[in-house]
């Protein structure tokens, strides 16, 4: 057999993983002295007004940054911002960017080369006056989306600029209380250990929901229709998410159990979770996954694994907390914030 040519180096293969809401804000800052402050402030240098060429060369930068850096993927960006703030009492400048794409990996390196581009503009136009110019404190202070949700900054944000990133992550679940039934007969016998259930649990929290239940129940679609009722029926639960039994093996019985028990379906979420997987797994359009209505509780059927628990709740975030809204008896409200709370 023949060996495969070597590869020093090459791209993550990102082309099974499903697009995802990626946001990030990152500084840095250069110190110029008190003469050169002077000039940046009045905009009395040589070559201009070197703040609004920097924001410029800020939002260049980071447009640019597969272009500067080898291995970084080509993203196309929804918005980069460069915001630039005078430090009067330590003669520096600092500079700030966000970046925000729908993409399958995240924008902090476009942040940060938005800062470099627009600290770079700054040292050049600033160096006719005073070469004595230092850069520092380039670092990322907040990142959002993928797994691993929202980081901040050990060091925190400053104040200065809290506003240009809301303090805490969008949660359009908040107030509504939601259960989970896992289904599997491997997990419900302890044969292993239940990882969607959890998953699903961290994912609900994190967009805001009370989980006030969380089952793990054989794939016996008679149980599974009891549990359900149980829940919605008892008046306590807005929103019921099952996680597995959504196959086409003789045991996956999510769906008909979820069917018998109610009469409103919702089909479109079923359409939009199976569209959202097929884009990069085949075999995701074999999922039966639904969505129904039983005692103004939303009923949804997700499949088991955690890396679709992961993608399937990225698809209900802009519209699920209108759903349950709707479902309790609510009224259409054109203006719901895709992603947020209506």
């Amino acid at each position: 057999m023949t060996e495969p040519l070597p590869a020093a180096f090459h791209m993550a293969d990102v082309g099974g993983k499903s697009p995802s809401f990626r946001r990030a804000l990152a500084m840095g800052r250069i110190h110029v002295g008190a003469h050169a402050f002077d000039h940046i402030k009045n905009g009395t240098l040589p070559k201009g007004d070197v703040l609004k060429i920097a924001e410029i060369a800020g939002i260049t930068g980071a447009k640019s940054t597969a272009n500067l850096i080898p291995l970084c993927h080509p993203l196309p960006l929804d918005h980069v911002a460069v915001y630039i703030d005078l430090e009067p009492d330590t003669a520096s400048v600092a500079v700030y960017c966000v970046a925000a794409a729908y993409a399958k990996t995240g924008v902090e390196m476009e942040a940060l080369a938005g800062v470099n581009g627009a600290l770079l503009t700054l040292y050049d136009l600033t160096k006719p006056v005073e070469p004595a110019l230092t850069i520092q404190d380039i670092r990322l202070l907040v990142k959002e989306g993928g797994k691993k949700g929202r980081w901040v900054c050990p060091e925190g944000v400053p104040e200065r600029v809290a506003g240009i990133l809301p303090d805490t992550h969008d949660r359009p679940l908040e107030g509504v209380k939601a259960a989970i039934v896992t289904l599997s007969d491997r997990a419900s016998s302890g044969e292993y250990e239940d990882k969607s259930g959890p998953k699903l649990r961290d994912a609900l929290e994190f967009l805001g929901a009370e989980v006030v239940s969380a089952d793990v129940l054989p794939d016996d679609e008679d149980a599974i229709a009891a549990r359900l009722s149980v829940l919605a029926d008892g008046g306590d639960v807005d929103l019921i998410i099952t996680t597995g039994g959504t196959g086409l093996t003789p045991r996956d019985v999510a769906p008909e159990a979820i069917a018998r028990i109610c009469v409103k379906t919702a089909p479109g979420i079923g359409e939009a979770l199976r569209a959202a997987g097929g884009r990069h797994l085949p075999t995701a359009w074999l999922s039966r996954s639904i969505a129904a209505v039983r005692a103004k509780t939303l009923i949804v059927a997700l499949p088991g694994s955690p890396k679709a628990i992961d993608e399937s709740m990225d698809v209900l975030k802009p519209f699920l907390r209108h759903a349950v809204r709707l479902a309790k008896g609510g009224k259409h409200n054109c203006n719901t914030r895709p992603g947020g709370a209506s």
